[in-house]
C-alpha cells in the first residue's frame, strides 16, 4: 500500500491519482531511468544546497526566507521524480549555491 503525499490517505498500488483529494500519484511522473535511485549529481546538488543554506543562515538571516524553501522544493522533486525546470536550477545558482545550480544544470535527467 502506499500513501498521497497531499492527504497521507491510503492509496491501492496501481491508483494513479487520490479518492479523497484528488491529487496525482508518482505514476504521473516518471522516473528517470526507471529506477527510484538518484545520480550522484543529485547526491551532490544536495548536499551543496544544505551547505549554502547553512552558510546563509551564519552570513545573513533574510537570505533564508528563499533558501530553505528552495532546498526543501528540490529534496522534493528529486524525491518523487518531478521533473526540475531550468529556471528553478538558474535560481538555485544565484540564490543558493553556485555550485549546486551548476550540479543541477549538468545533469541530464
Amino acid at each position: 500500500m502506499k500513501y498521497c503525499t497531499k492527504c497521507g490517505n491510503q492509496l491501492m498500488d496501481e491508483a494513479v491519482a487520490c479518492m479523497k483529494c484528488g491529487c496525482a500519484t508518482g505514476k504521473f511522473f516518471p522516473k528517470a531511468g526507471g529506477t527510484a535511485e538518484t545520480s550522484n549529481l543529485k547526491l551532490a546538488a544536495r548536499i551543496f544546497m544544505i551547505l549554502g543554506t547553512v552558510l546563509m543562515s551564519f552570513l545573513f538571516l533574510f537570505p533564508l526566507a528563499w533558501c530553505v524553501p528552495m532546498t526543501v522544493s528540490y529534496f522534493r522533486k528529486v524525491k518523487y521524480g518531478e521533473p526540475i525546470s531550468i529556471g528553478f536550477k538558474i535560481c538555485c545558482l544565484i540564490f543558493v549555491s553556485p555550485i549546486s545550480g551548476i550540479l543541477m544544470l549538468c545533469d541530464d535527467e
